[in-house]
């Protein structure tokens, strides 16, 4: 029996504008995973903790799950908003959606 076909997905390099989302995108993260652990909360540091790294490394599918779990902080009930300043979570957000756009405009 033949094997299933594979999908082959793109490596993020092939795509140096997503990339340089991602990357800013982790940057911000950094900034708020650093403020969430200073401030001691720990559900928002948990939460935050892995998105850096997602957001630096991933491939583009990868990516777009880490943007949409990043961007899931901002809920309507309870939101990210609530715990950390503006200064750190807008540019976040921000990054956020510029990379959502690029890999949706990109990818179809």
């Amino acid at each position: 029996m033949a094997e299933p076909a594979r999908t082959v997905v793109p490596a993020r390099h092939q795509y140096p504008v997503i990339d340089d989302l991602g990357l800013a995108a982790a940057r911000h993260a950094d900034r708020l995973l650093a403020a969430a652990r200073e401030r001691g909360h720990e559900r928002w540091t948990s939460y935050l903790e892995p998105l850096p790294d997602r957001l630096r490394d991933e491939d583009i599918r990868g990516l777009r799950a880490a943007a949409v779990r990043a961007r899931a902080a901002y809920g309507p009930k309870d939101s990210i908003r609530d715990a950390l300043p503006w200064e750190l979570t807008e540019p976040l957000l921000d990054a956020i959606d510029r990379l959502l756009r690029e890999i949706n405009r990109t990818r179809g």
